[in-house]
């Protein structure tokens, strides 16, 4: 049976912005470091695996722990993990701030991992639970949707702007008010909610679902800029392999991490490929124009940063204007088919970018966004409605691991065919170093007459190449949508056992 939904009220609004501020944050911690490295590297001296590990140990933990955090939240109550999880990242920025070693930077961004890996979903069940009236929750949703892509857009310009006023451990300091507000306003505000019923928490699907995502997403963030390797696909076939590995866990054990009866809600196993593939254009697009902005017009950081700011100022209506046109009527079906092809339209105006087109690459920048961001909030609005609550940890984890597939499929993919054509367009007689990266290239421009213009040309029309490809591919994606979501609606699912809610 369905239950009545209540309107959410004042308290529940309010509690809604307090649950942002920590996504937001967990958002921009993934690009924080961007400008801070330069001042981390004089003062604590990595060496540069110890570089690289300070880069990428915050986004591997995320990724990998955010299955298990999800599936956890859903058994000791979504307000409880949140809390704790606030407190560990909390701590973990004060000990980044001040860490005096690499090695302790790099344990503190590991914490940091952990810590965000419970944020993340958790934000989202509370969501599912305070919003039960799906118009609301459509509204929120979006909301979340919107706050999480600009986090990744703002993390560095906050980068670079404190890090130029300040001292680098001040990127980390800036998450403590929030989280000591969220810690102070969380246990009054936020409902908690579980499933009494969900049994023995299944330790076992735990290092399974680890060695499942980390190597694949390992091997697909090393491919833009190292090729093909033996390793790597050794690495993404090790992966594979434990996937098969969890899939069987949880088809076989009493109390499995991730419940199939998940996939059976009409529209949820819809949603996480969809979600996917929207990651997929919105990180294979990001690759390459981070690097246009500096590399290719020539930039410094700061001014990249600030230019890619301009591409997010529409996203703050395109999730509510999506989400109005679905509750006047207009069908999911062909509003997430219409997001899809906004999408792949930012794709085609970027593959008429030159190696002056400021203006070009930052209109397909904010086409694309739009078009993910539309997307992104109807997918998730639909996953999460056709997930009962008691499983609403699960289900926002199971989505945002695809986005963490999306993202590195879509910069291993579009960024190997960018890669080719540059190699393709580099002169046989360039360096090697310029032949391999546009990067190489301009380290030694200045030894070769030239180098630096055709170097130039070459990542532009690999650029080019790569945006063909995704925009070819989201259109497939547009029609993969339009049939798969034809007549989805989103329904409050049939209750098992009544979830715990209780507010203090």
């Amino acid at each position: 049976m369905t239950t009545n939904p209540t309107r959410a009220g004042r308290r529940e609004w309010t509690a809604l912005g307090v649950l942002m501020l920590p996504l937001l944050l967990v958002s921009m911690d993934v690009s924080v470091l961007y400008f801070a490295i330069p001042s981390i590297s004089a003062d604590l001296e990595p060496s540069g695996t110890q570089q690289l590990w300070i880069f990428d140990i915050y986004a591997f933990v995320l990724a990998g722990l955010l299955m298990t955090m999800g599936a956890l939240g859903d058994r000791i109550g979504h307000r409880r993990l949140l809390l704790i999880g606030a407190t560990a990242f909390g701590a973990a920025s004060l000990l980044a701030a001040y860490a005096d070693s690499a090695e302790t930077l790099i344990a503190a961004r590991a914490v940091l991992g952990i810590g965000g890996a419970t944020l993340m979903p958790s934000t989202m069940a509370l969501l599912r639970t305070m919003f039960t009236d799906p118009g609301q929750r459509a509204k929120a949703i979006g909301l979340w949707s919107g706050v999480m892509t600009a986090g990744i857009a703002l993390g560095s310009v906050m980068s670079g702007v404190l890090v130029e006023y300040f001292w680098w451990g001040s990127v980390f300091l800036v998450n403590l008010p929030a989280m000591a507000l969220l810690l102070v306003l969380g246990p009054v505000l936020l409902p908690e909610s579980r499933n009494p019923a969900s049994g023995r928490f299944d330790w076992l699907s735990v290092p399974l679902s680890m060695a499942a995502v980390l190597p694949v997403i390992y091997g697909l963030k090393e491919i833009p800029s190292e090729g093909w390797n033996v390793r790597y696909v050794v690495s993404i076939t090790v992966g594979l392999l434990f996937a098969a590995l969890f899939v069987h866990r949880q088809r076989t054990a009493a109390s499995p991490m991730i419940d199939p009866a998940l996939f059976r809600g009409r529209g949820f196993a819809p949603a996480v490929g969809l979600n996917l593939v929207s990651a997929f254009g919105i990180m294979g697009s990001a690759y390459f124009t981070t690097q246009y902005l500096q590399s290719v017009l020539d930039k410094s950081a700061l001014e990249a940063a600030l230019w890619a700011l301009l591409p997010s100022v529409p996203i703050g209506a395109a999730a509510p204007v999506a989400t109005s046109l679905v509750q006047k009527g207009v069908d999911r079906s062909r509003v997430v088919t219409a997001g899809f092809v906004i999408a792949a339209a930012g794709f085609v105006v970027l593959a008429f970018a030159g190696t002056d087109s400021l203006w070009v690459v930052l209109t397909a920048c904010a086409v694309l966004a739009v078009g993910g961001v539309v997307v992104m909030s109807q997918i998730m609005d639909l996953a999460m409605g056709a997930a009962p609550a008691e499983r609403a940890g699960t289900a926002s984890s199971l989505m945002e691991t695809g986005s963490e597939f999306g993202g590195a499929l879509g910069m291993a993919l579009l960024g190997s065919i960018g890669t080719a054509v540059y190699r393709h367009e580099m002169p046989a007689s360039a360096p090697d170093a310029a032949r391999e990266t546009l990067g190489g290239a301009l380290a030694v421009a200045d030894r070769v007459p030239g180098l630096a213009t055709v170097a130039r040309e070459a990542f532009t029309s690999g650029m080019q190449g790569a945006a063909i490809g995704g925009a070819v591919f989201l259109a497939g994606a547009a029609v993969l949508a339009a049939v798969t979501l034809r007549g989805v609606e989103v329904r409050e699912p049939v209750k098992e056992p009544e979830p715990e809610t209780t507010s203090v």
